[in-house]
């Protein structure tokens, strides 16, 4: 292994002469790079091989290139880069070819190996390493579409693309991003040869044998691989990813069009295809484009028409489809607009009214998620909308009574709207909800108490706490509690609170350490009091 190992390192003398010679290093530093050398082959020769070894040399290697290329910039030396920088790349894909075999399941080596070749152009190899890597991983549709990508877009060769996605999708005949993909291929194929199309036309040139049909500046292939991929998967949100791909390319007007009649006509149930069909209302101008809105109150008014229309869609929507994932598209709408800024006062009271209105009836058909209560009750609390808020809280307690997250909303909201009735809403929560999930709220109760200055109150609420909550539970009311009384009563009170907590368990070793850490605060006659006074109760006990 010696033999073979200082066989190796002579290799690089060449290099490294050729790094001291044109002065890009010194040769203490080509003396250090010789040791680093030798101690890294020494680890990749052995007979137990690691990964991290061979990550740890490609690190080293990538690190000297990263180096040399500094120094270049620096000294202004371009030359030699086939004698210097070249035999370091090939050493580094050596290695890295050995560490993805040895470690075939490793698919972030393979994108590192990926990585390290595009960064210093070697599309050679990186045609070889797409093909061993999809040899082994043909079960990952990513990496299919990573090396169509490349094909692409580094080798500008749609037709290799192509052939990648037609054998990826024998792997994975219903995979929508892979049709998605290949879709958004086809379409950019096609938008590049319309666009040298008009470059020859522009130039008078004599395209000759390169003109291609109409159908394929047109994208038929993108509507043949549309009709395939939607006989195969009949799914409304794919039909709108297709569609939201073929409105990136204005070319494809028809097919736009025709994938938007067959999503109304194929998945007219479906609310995933009225939430698209409502939201296209907001890119659509209700006047001419000359005639636009150009001051800020007519532009308000002007997207406030828009979302009337939208919210038109959405009404119809509910009507023909009154399901939950329905009301929450059009909710999620609502919500959205609403915490658009704009300076115009009208516009933000119309989403407001819009907002609640949809909520209400919402609420009304109980066709809302929890999730969507605590949201808007959240959003209408950050906008001081103090009584929305506690409204929508009030409407989700009512159905979601055994929900912890509905009541900790309601009661911020009450605590920020500094209620009367604080502690009727805790004393309202607790009858409603098991003691092992109350945690929160006992905790939100007394920090609540505290910020408002009741000392009786609080410590009322930590006893209650305590005793209420059951097993570890208790454990963080019991810290609370303790740091509580050392800020309102000092050292004396937090001592009484620790006596009487010191038979109640379960406690955390946090406990016992913030009450050390407060006997440390005292003089010392305090705490000797304090030793005194347990050795005197063990006493008793032991008597």
């Amino acid at each position: 292994m010696a033999e073979v190992i200082q066989e190796r390192v002579e290799d690089r003398l060449p290099e490294l002469q050729q790094l001291e010679r044109t002065g890009l290093f010194s040769h203490a530093e080509i003396k250090a790079i010789i040791r680093k050398a030798l101690e890294l082959e020494y680890r990749i020769q052995r007979r137990s091989l690691l990964k991290d070894d061979f990550i740890r040399y490609v690190q080293y290697e990538i690190h000297l290139l990263d180096l040399i290329e500094k120094r270049r910039a620096r000294v202004g030396y371009t030359f030699k880069k086939d004698e210097i920088e070249d035999p370091i790349i090939h050493r580094i894909q050596s290695v890295f070819r050995r560490a993805s075999i040895k470690w075939k399941d490793d698919v972030r080596l393979w994108l590192s190996f990926i990585a390290f070749c595009r960064k210093w152009a070697s599309n050679v190899h990186l045609s070889k390493i797409f093909s061993s890597l999809l040899a082994f991983h043909s079960n990952k549709p990513g990496l299919w579409i990573l090396a169509a990508k490349w094909e692409l877009e580094d080798r500008f060769s749609s037709e290799s693309a192509r052939q990648l996605f037609l054998r990826a999708l024998r792997f994975h005949p219903r995979c929508p991003k892979l049709y998605e993909e290949y879709f958004r291929m086809e379409l950019m194929h096609a938008e590049k040869l319309r666009k040298e199309k008009q470059e020859f036309e522009k130039a008078n040139m004599d395209v000759g044998n390169l003109e291609h049909a109409e159908e394929i500046l047109t994208g038929e292939l993108a509507r043949i691989i549309y009709k395939n991929s939607t006989s195969v998967i009949k799914s409304a949100k794919f039909h709108v990813s297709l569609l939201s791909i073929a409105r990136l390319f204005d070319f494809a007007k028809d097919l736009q069009r025709e994938i938007y009649n067959d999503l109304k006509a194929l998945h007219a149930d479906d609310p995933v295809t009225w939430d698209y069909v409502a939201r296209q209302e907001l890119v659509i101008e209700s006047q001419p484009v000359e005639e636009l809105p150009a001051t800020k109150q007519a532009k308000a008014k002007e997207v406030g028409r828009r979302e009337e229309r939208c919210c038109a869609v959405y009404e119809e929507a509910v009507k023909t489809v009154p399901t939950e994932a329905m009301w929450k598209c059009y909710m999620n709408f609502c919500m959205e607009r609403f915490t658009k800024k704009t300076s115009s006062r009208l516009l933000r009271k119309k989403r407001l009214e819009r907002t609640m209105v949809a909520f209400w009836k919402a609420h009304e058909l109980k066709l809302l998620p929890e999730l969507q209560y605590r949201q808007l009750s959240k959003l209408l609390l950050h906008r001081q909308l103090l009584k929305e808020s506690l409204e929508v809280a009030d409407a989700g307690v009512k159905l979601f009574k055994k929900s912890v997250e509905m009541w900790q909303v309601k009661l911020e909201a009450l605590i920020t709207s500094e209620s009367h009735e604080m502690s009727k809403g805790f004393e309202q929560a607790f009858e409603y909800l098991k003691p092992q999930i109350c945690l929160p709220l006992w905790l939100t109760w007394a920090q609540w108490s505290e910020d408002a200055g009741k000392q009786e109150e609080t410590e009322a609420i930590y006893k209650r706490a305590i005793f209420g909550l059951p097993g570890a539970d208790s454990v963080p009311v019991k810290e609370m509690y303790l740091n509580w009384a050392y800020r309102s009563g000092g050292y004396k009170k937090a001592r009484d609170v620790f006596k009487s907590l010191q038979e109640n368990r379960p406690f955390s070793v946090d406990f016992f350490r913030k009450m050390i850490q407060f006997e440390k605060e005292q003089p010392l006659f305090h705490r000797c009091d304090f030793r005194n006074g347990s050795q005197a109760k063990k006493k008793r006990n032991l008597s």
